[in-house]
């Protein structure tokens, strides 16, 4: 049986007990919560203010965690397995504009406090949110989830999954937005996997200084 670049065997007889969970689907999962709030607040009528702001604060407060889960557990996982498969310079790409745009999308979210909840600038505010998160999901969808998928075995994404879901729950009352420079931290990233690794991880093309 074909062995994938990170490593681990995709056999039933390693993988656990108590059943499956793959990273990319709970990812995914999210993305279909997320879309789905976004537009239960398109059917809303303007007028209940107060349904609008408990709603938005709820998926306001779900996508920053999404992406700071992503940061922490699934981006750093996709450059590993990139690396392992001498695909650097694809992942880190990806990585790059993942960061990007959830820097965007932190931003968008704060621009919503900005507008009185239910006038016109806060719905074009929102609407500004959604697109941003809609054209990452797009592309993660698109690039970053499917080369996982390719490029890591099953008990590997079994593995993040659970590490991803225990992220979230303990997070679940909100993480504090903060922006970051995505070449930091891919820099960052690889400078932790060599380590963990004892150097024995090819660097990626951002190492080239």
């Amino acid at each position: 049986m074909r062995q994938p670049p990170d490593g681990s065997e995709v056999r039933y007889r390693r993988l656990p007990e108590g059943g499956i969970v793959d990273i990319t689907e709970l990812i995914l999962d999210d993305h279909h919560e997320q879309r789905r709030l976004f537009a239960i607040l398109e059917q809303i009528d303007r007028a209940e203010t107060e349904v609008l702001s408990a709603i938005w604060a709820r998926l306001a407060a779900f996508l920053e965690l999404h992406a700071q889960a992503e940061e922490e557990i699934f981006y750093p996982a996709l450059l590993q397995v990139g690396i392992a498969a001498r695909r650097a310079g694809g992942v880190e790409d990806e990585t790059l504009d993942a960061i990007h745009d959830h820097n965007q999308i932190r931003d968008a979210i704060a621009e919503v406090t900005h507008h009185q909840v239910g006038t016109d600038g806060w719905y074009a505010a929102v609407a500004a949110a959604n697109t941003a998160n809609s054209d990452h999901m797009a592309e993660e969808e698109r690039e970053g989830l499917t080369d996982f998928r390719r490029l890591a075995g099953l008990p590997r994404r079994h593995q993040l999954a659970v590490a991803f879901a225990a992220y979230e729950a303990r997070n679940y009352a909100g993480v504090q937005p903060v922006d970051k420079d995505p070449v930091s931290y891919v820099r960052e990233a690889e400078k932790k996997l060599r380590t963990a690794a004892s150097g024995s991880l090819s660097v990626g093309t951002l190492k080239r200084n």
